[in-house]
């Protein structure tokens, strides 16, 4: 537990970047709210290859760490970085280039499509950031330091929220962008995250026992930190494919249809949120138990896990089905999205608890570097 709850605090606030920006533009109309969560699908789809991939540094180092060979956990780290950064700026800039014709082949409406495009761009600009964050947060929380991580994250998300409010309304001096305000506000909170991290990952005090200094490339050490990272960011990447498609299909269906699924999907990520962040908690210990060859401790903190997330899983299950209108009113005072959302967070509340238990044990799975089942199991479940 005092391992897990900074993890879920800090899964809680990533995740509030994305509803902070719902939220403020659903006030603009259905059309924006829609575009917001509809270009935020498919730019996560696209990226989370490496941000999934990125996380896999996190097996490795807590298996040295509880092995007793801290020395070798700094050099992780910078193997995860020599891999993520040049392949995301690539992917971020291809990207920037064939947004319109890649929006105009899934098809959305043209007003959608506009103002998808307006929030897209100026948004990859924190993509390389966001990924670079996912290296520092990997590193530790395979040390099991799971308050760095939160102090980042709460910084970057009042950083966000403030731009969002000037940005996206033209408040505090700044001008109006609408949109476009909230893809900025987002890029640059998720930069200031990985700046934090990144001055937090150079104290003395960590080089000296992690030896967190530069290191150069390990072409070695970058084969099997691929070999183990990749299928966990094929993981996310198949998974999060299978519900842009999805997502696709609602936004074929109309503004506010997709609206009203947007509005759902930041309720939504907010509670599996809390599962994942169970989940890494319960990937660190697994790994540094195994590391320390202890498997009955190993096996104790996955049940452990499991219980927790039920226990969370269970409560919004309840809060789901208590409020939904409530809830939808977060994202929007459009009456007809309201309507059409309700529903949508009452089944919802029905697969809380088993989605809690996927989510820990193929965290644990990963902890003891068995990141090819969850891998499969995801990829044939997703669709």
């Amino acid at each position: 537990g005092l391992l897990a709850y900074p993890v879920i605090l800090t899964q809680l606030s990533a995740t509030v970047m994305g509803i902070v920006d719902s939220a403020m533009v659903g006030r603009l109309g259905a059309t924006e709210l829609a575009a917001v969560g509809f270009a935020g699908v498919w730019s996560w789809t696209v990226f989370c290859l490496f941000f999934g991939t990125a996380s896999g540094i996190q097996t490795f180092v807590a298996q040295a760490d509880g092995a007793g060979r801290q020395r070798e956990c700094g050099s992780w780290a910078w193997q995860g970085l020599y891999v993520i950064v040049p392949t995301t700026l690539l992917s971020a800039a291809v990207v920037w280039l064939a947004a319109p014709v890649l929006l105009g082949w899934l098809g959305p409406s043209e007003e959608l499509q506009e103002a998808a495009l307006f929030y897209l761009r100026p948004r990859l600009l924190g993509i390389s950031g966001i990924a670079i964050a996912f290296v520092w947060i990997s590193f530790f929380r395979g040390v099991g330091d799971t308050r760095t991580p939160l102090y980042a994250a709460l910084t970057a998300n009042v950083v966000n929220a403030v731009l969002d409010y000037g940005l996206i309304f033209g408040k505090l001096g700044l001008p109006a962008w609408e949109v476009a305000g909230a893809g900025a506000a987002t890029a640059i909170g998720e930069w200031i995250y990985a700046i934090f991290l990144a001055v937090a990952f150079s104290r003395r005090v960590l080089a000296e026992r992690f030896a967190t200094r530069f290191v150069g490339p390990d072409p070695v050490d970058i084969r099997r930190f691929v070999r183990v990272g990749l299928p966990i960011g094929g993981q996310w990447m198949i998974d999060m494919a299978s519900f842009a498609v999805f997502t696709t299909l609602v936004a074929r269906m109309g503004d506010v249809e997709m609206a009203a699924s947007q509005a759902f999907v930041a309720l939504l990520s907010m509670s599996f949120m809390q599962a994942i962040g169970i989940s890494v908690a319960a990937s660190t210990l697994v790994g540094r138990y195994i590391g320390a060859e202890d498997r009955t401790a190993a096996i104790r903190s996955y049940h452990s896990s499991l219980k927790f997330a039920g226990i969370l899983g269970s409560a919004i299950a309840v809060l789901f089905l208590s409020v939904p209108d409530l809830l939808m009113r977060v994202f929007t005072d459009d009456a007809e999205v309201i309507a059409l959302g309700v529903p949508l967070v009452r089944l919802g509340a029905a697969f809380q608890l088993m989605d809690a238990f996927g989510i820990v044990a193929s965290g644990s799975l990963r902890g003891a570097g068995d990141t090819r089942w969850p891998f499969l199991a995801q990829s044939a479940l997703a669709w």
